[in-house]
């Protein structure tokens, strides 16, 4: 048998394959093109943007125009016709400053949703990593099961020759066929969890892999513990999500605390009133028209709103106080994930180590046992535990490199940085501050955007009932 050192067998196992056509470059940038989760959320986003021209609006005046047409009737006879047109424009000139209290708490939603997207992008990359990993993982233990299956066929051929003359029992020629049909066992298991991998890589970037490339070195990490734990405090941006969100709410306390102060406004109006008499004769006025103009301020000074106000204050300020503690509770978290990622990549790297050790152990246990065997001082049962030993340590080292690769992601995810911008991956990037910039303050009522293409209905049957599976 030939022997394999660690290296030679993790490079056809895990890392060489026929032909490069996806890298993880290039499987990072197709989810970030083409991922729904992340789609989804820059359209939340954008739906968080216009809560700042929506509180903005309130410091901006309102135009009001009125057309009416009225019959007057006297006793059932005709008393004319009145048409009126009227304009009105008021302006608000102070609200105790909610205006600026709500387009504060309006900003920090927005940093809020901002700090999420890149949440989500740390997620879907990290579930990218994940994806890819896995499936040249899981390649690489269909071929190893492969070669164990075509090795153990070759054992049992062998030992069948052997035992028609007699240098074998049946003893060892059931232990032979026992140990294949357990190989084509977890040949069959190790397939389907391939399947379940490339439906689960399909699932994130958007397509079936195929002859994925090595997985390049992990990029710089965190070099201590208490490195890694600063930098999530820092950057983690579930956790500036947290903080952002208390300050929102910050805001709405102070803004439904200023609804007990005076409102100064402004209006200015202008009706214009025509009448035309009517054939009655009760009308008094056969026509007439008549232009009215009014302007005036007005002060509203808030004496008592039946406890309502300071309801809603006592709210809000629950509401800061639930998000005080989700500080609290993410940060815990947050430091959570970024040590044990970083404990995980020791464990992996010390398991490694030793699991190559024990490759090279192991096939040359395997040689030795082999020999013997075939002058006679070694069963069959110590041939096949020796091959089953040597396919378990593989197995280990595989599952150990991949684990490694996932921690090294896990922990730049802890760390807010498993973003395309921070991992040079070349995409077309998207900038969440774009649209916040075109809509802060825009005034037009009429300017929006185009509607997205109606989506075709499912048939109305299907929404209450299921459909028949037809036999074959």
């Amino acid at each position: 048998m030939v022997r394999l050192t660690s290296v030679a067998a993790l490079a056809i196992a895990l890392l060489a394959q026929p032909a490069l056509a996806d890298t993880l470059s290039g499987a990072i940038a197709s989810a970030y093109e083409t991922n729904p989760d992340l789609a989804a959320q820059r359209a939340v986003v954008r739906q968080v943007d216009e809560q700042v021209p929506q509180a903005l609006s309130f410091g901006r005046p309102t135009v009001d125009v009125s057309v009416s047409e009225q019959q007057n009737g006297l006793d059932f006879a005709d008393n004319g016709r009145t048409s009126a047109v009227g304009l009105s424009i008021n302006q608000s000139l102070y609200r105790g400053g909610r205006t600026r209290s709500a387009t504060n708490a309006a900003d920090a939603r927005v940093l809020a949703a901002r700090s999420r997207l890149r949440a989500t992008e740390n997620t879907v990359i990290l579930n990218t990593v994940t994806a890819y990993a896995d499936v040249l993982r899981y390649a690489a233990l269909v071929d190893l099961n492969a070669s164990q299956v075509k090795v153990l066929e070759r054992e049992l051929q062998a030992s069948k020759d052997r035992f028609e003359v007699g240098d074998l029992t049946r003893t060892d020629v059931a232990q032979s066929q026992a140990r294949l049909e357990n190989a084509r066992s977890n040949y069959i298991a190790a397939q389907g969890t391939l399947s379940n991998a490339r439906e689960y890589y399909r699932r994130t970037i958007g397509r079936l892999p195929e002859d994925l490339a090595p997985l390049p070195p992990l990029p710089v990490l965190p070099g201590t513990q208490g490195q890694a734990i600063d930098l999530a405090n820092a950057n983690n941006p579930a956790l500036l999500a947290a903080r952002f969100d208390e300050a929102a709410a910050r805001y709405d306390v102070s803004t439904i605390e200023r609804e007990r102060l005076p409102s100064v406004g402004v209006g200015l109006g202008a009706n214009y009133q025509k009448f035309n008499g009517g054939g009655g004769g009760g009308s008094f006025v056969q026509q007439g028209s008549f232009f009215t103009q009014s302007a005036g301020i007005q002060l509203s000074v808030p004496i008592y709103q039946a406890g309502a106000v300071a309801s809603r204050v006592r709210e809000a300020q629950a509401r800061r106080s639930q998000l005080l503690e989700v500080i609290g509770s993410t940060g815990r978290q947050v430091v959570e994930q970024a040590t044990n990622s970083f404990v995980q990549i020791g464990i992996a790297r010390a398991i490694i180590q030793s699991s190559q050790v024990a490759v090279d152990a192991n096939a040359l246990a395997l040689e030795g046992v082999t020999q013997e065997n075939q002058v006679g001082t070694r069963t069959v049962l110590e041939v096949l535990n020796a091959q089953q030993e040597l396919l378990s340590t593989r197995t280990d080292l595989l599952t150990a490199q991949r684990n490694e690769y996932v921690a090294g992601y896990t922990l730049l995810a802890a760390v807010g940085v498993a973003e395309a911008a921070a991992l040079e991956v070349p995409v077309n990037a998207y900038d969440s501050t774009l649209n916040a910039k075109r809509v802060r303050h825009k005034w037009n009522d009429f300017d929006l955007d185009p509607n997205a293409p109606a989506l075709p209905l499912p048939d109305p049957v299907s929404a209450s009932r299921s459909v028949t599976i037809p036999p074959r």
